[in-house]
């Protein structure tokens, strides 16, 4: 299901069963943490797969052991951007599928007092003009640190940006379109609400304490 918005966010979600049934795993409360990044990683190729459903192609002959055959590749292998620490539970999948993909990395830390995104870590090219960009982010929640990282993003240069989640609230959905710059959304699953210590209900928990263990 797609959702154009007037704010320049386009919103997919992707409700799918095999989405269903691996974001399942991750909502309960028993699942261990090898299990948790193994559904991570499983829906995570899902979501992936339709973020690139509209990439640009161009044409190629292939030579095969019986003939040729007309292929298609990708234009441009795009830069995926893992929002650390939860996202690199997404990032092996995602290179699964677009092997030739560069990777850039952002770190961001919740202040718990204040819920405010501080950013210990951005490395990523200086110019990102022309570039397509996808950016890996468990959770949407506040939406805080996905717009910090978004706007490092834009600030390179970049106009060709998604951002992948798998669960996120209407209050980080609203603040993307408050943000208001184009933007394509790829979601699993938008929740109830966030409650008062900013978790998302249901949700899944912490995505990188489920993940790694306490930090």
């Amino acid at each position: 299901m797609t959702e154009p918005a007037p704010s320049g966010l386009q919103i997919t979600i992707v409700d799918h069963p095999l989405t269903r049934a691996w974001l399942a795993v991750l909502r309960d409360e028993s699942t261990p943490n090898p299990a948790f990044r193994n559904a991570l990683a499983r829906i995570a190729t899902m979501l992936v797969y339709e973020a690139f459903s509209d990439a640009p192609e161009e044409p190629v002959a292939v030579t095969t052991p019986v003939g040729t055959a007309p292929c298609t590749r990708l234009v441009s292998p795009p830069l995926f951007v893992p929002v650390l620490r939860a996202g690199l539970g997404m990032l092996d999948a995602a290179l699964a599928a677009v092997p030739d993909a560069g990777i850039g990395f952002v770190g961001v830390a919740r202040d718990e007092a204040t819920a405010v995104p501080v950013e210990y870590l951005a490395s990523l090219p200086q110019d990102l003009r022309g570039r397509s960009v996808c950016v890996l982010d468990p959770m949407l929640a506040t939406g805080g640190s996905l717009v910090h990282t978004l706007d490092l993003i834009l600030a390179r240069g970049a106009t060709d940006v998604t951002a992948v989640s798998v669960v996120g609230a209407p209050e980080g959905v609203a603040a993307l379109r408050t943000w208001g710059k184009p933007l394509k959304l790829v979601i699993g699953a938008v929740d109830e609400c966030l409650n008062e210590s900013k978790f998302i209900v249901p949700g899944l928990g912490d995505a990188g304490d489920r993940q790694f263990g306490p930090r």
